[in-house]
């Protein structure tokens, strides 16, 4: 009887990291996989390196993510560099395609040399949890936001899936987040929105492309894609483990991340990375009830990203199909508990909770400047109201 009771509850086991997995990779896809095919298009690039390219991050980003989710057993969720895509928009038109694959070669090396020097991880144990939780909060807020605001574009299809949401919670709660992604699926297919007779699944080649190195990729490519990707994704990605209350080290992760861009590097992938927004739907508890068991997560996300990545700009282009609104309320609401978690953890402590608080505030007002983006200057404004902030309070007690 007991052998017979426990095979329901493995397959349940697997049932929600699968979802969360789809779910990150349909967001990932949809949501930001538009800025690599128009930094292509900017670049000139043909047809058959755009598919290189889409073939290079998806399986390399699919390897790391499995490799570092096996090995630490925790939800390391791995992706391409949204940031970096949206600077190649700009940056790829001034330099040649040869030269931008050595930049990407040389912002690889400088990540590997990060990893292997052990000093990421230092800086990112000395980021107070409070001020961490409010960064997380920070970024995660657009989206939340961005999901409700979906309705003023497709108001049947996302108040449908905000009820279905709200219903499956007071109910099934484990199940809300899958019930609502499902619930969207079919009303877009009952309105025969998700049109497929057009997809032919085809393999997708990769194109080696010789390095060229020159001062002008390197100072104008290689250091900025180095600086905005450690900034955009490598703080936030390892600040959302930390949130979920997993320790690995990011010093492996810098490394591996690093190895995977080198590797794949000549066959056009920019930059790979942890994750930061759609990682958080694979860390938290509507992936698994046990933390334990989400590494399982992103192993599965890897399986996903390898069979886009095989059959190239076709299965992109699919997840790319799906209406804008549809993506941004399936991201804004898969990530309602990450926020209210965040938020919870920003004010837990008194005596941070002012400096979190405008770590918060920073980081959703997305201030842009010298071309770096709202999640490091909100950590830095942050941090510096903390140590200005906790200093003043720590004089005021002892002078009391």
């Amino acid at each position: 009887m007991y052998s017979y009771l426990e095979k329901p509850k493995r397959s349940f086991d697997l049932l929600h990291p699968a979802i969360a997995a789809l779910m990150t990779v349909i967001v990932n896809y949809g949501g930001t996989f538009v800025l690599v095919f128009q930094a292509a298009s900017m670049a000139g690039l043909s047809a058959e390196l755009t598919a290189s390219w889409v073939w290079a991050s998806s399986i390399g980003v699919g390897l790391t993510c499995i490799l570092l989710s096996w090995r630490t057993r925790e939800p390391i969720i791995t992706a391409w560099s949204t940031p970096a895509a949206a600077f190649l928009i700009i940056a790829l038109p001034t330099i040649s395609y040869a030269e931008a694959i050595g930049a990407y070669l040389i912002s690889a090396a400088l990540f590997i040399a990060l990893g292997l020097s052990g000093y990421f991880e230092k800086v990112i144990r000395l980021i107070p949890p409070g001020i961490a939780a409010g960064l997380l909060a920070g970024i995660l807020l657009q989206f939340g936001i961005g999901a409700f605001a979906a309705v003023n574009i497709e108001p049947l299809l996302v108040i449908l899936m905000i009820a279905s949401y709200l219903i499956l919670r007071r109910v099934a709660g484990r199940y809300a987040v899958a019930g609502m992604m499902v619930a969207g699926l079919m009303w877009l297919m009952l309105q025969n929105r998700l049109d497929l007779s057009g997809i032919q699944l085809a393999i997708a080649t990769p194109v080696f492309t010789a390095p060229a190195f020159s001062w002008n990729a390197l100072l104008s490519v290689a250091l900025p894609l180095f600086l905005i990707t450690l900034t955009g994704q490598y703080i936030p990605g390892m600040l959302v483990l930390r949130n979920d209350g997993y320790k690995t080290s990011a010093n492996p992760i810098l490394t591996v991340t690093g190895l995977g861009s080198l590797l794949f590097a000549p066959f056009g992938s920019h930059a790979m990375n942890i994750a930061a927004i759609t990682a958080a739907i694979c860390t938290g508890k509507e992936a698994h009830q046990d933390p334990g068991k989400r590494w399982i997560a992103g192993v599965i996300a890897g399986v996903f990203y390898i069979l886009v990545g095989i059959f190239g700009v076709t299965l992109a282009t699919l997840f790319m199909a799906f209406p804008a609104a549809f993506i941004a309320a399936l991201a804004g609401i898969a990530l309602i508990g990450t926020i209210s978690s965040s938020l919870t953890a920003a004010i837990a402590d008194p005596a941070s909770r002012e400096a979190s608080l405008i770590t918060f505030l920073v980081t959703a007002a997305n201030i842009t400047l010298f071309g770096i983006g709202g999640a490091f200057w909100g950590l830095l404004i942050g941090l510096a109201a903390h140590v200005l902030l906790t200093a003043t309070l720590s004089k005021k007690l002892k002078s009391e």
